[in-house]
């Protein structure tokens, strides 16, 4: 049994979620927006999040008039493998780690060794 939620609910939980990471997680991140969709463009359910930019390990030249990164939840997905919204906040609150973690270079492999994938 899956959640059900629009997506202003949905978006509302997951500003309340980036508002209770850590200060030390937040503030190194430059030029980057979350943006919440409904599902990946391959209509996937089996993707909840994804970077798109470059990794703060990789920017040599990186200056003004850069696109912003992109952190991306897709709501549907996330929904899919809720049961509640006790859940629902929770993998939320994983997949952001995990997105910023991107945006730091810290690659898929280092995440499972801490135990954040």
């Amino acid at each position: 049994m899956s959640l059900h939620l629009d997506a202003e609910e949905f978006e509302r939980i997951v500003i309340d979620e980036l508002d209770a990471l850590p200060d030390e997680m937040v503030d190194g991140l430059d030029n980057v927006v979350f943006v919440c969709e409904d599902r990946p463009e391959d209509g996937s359910l089996d993707l909840l999040g994804v970077y798109e930019g470059t990794a703060l390990t990789e920017r040599d030249r990186y200056g003004f008039g850069e696109l912003p990164d992109r952190i991306v939840l897709f709501r549907e997905p996330l929904l899919d493998i809720c049961a509640d919204e006790d859940e629902l906040r929770d993998e939320i609150h994983i997949t952001l780690v995990h997105e910023i973690a991107h945006f730091y270079g810290i690659d898929d492999e280092e995440l499972h060794r801490l135990g954040w994938a």
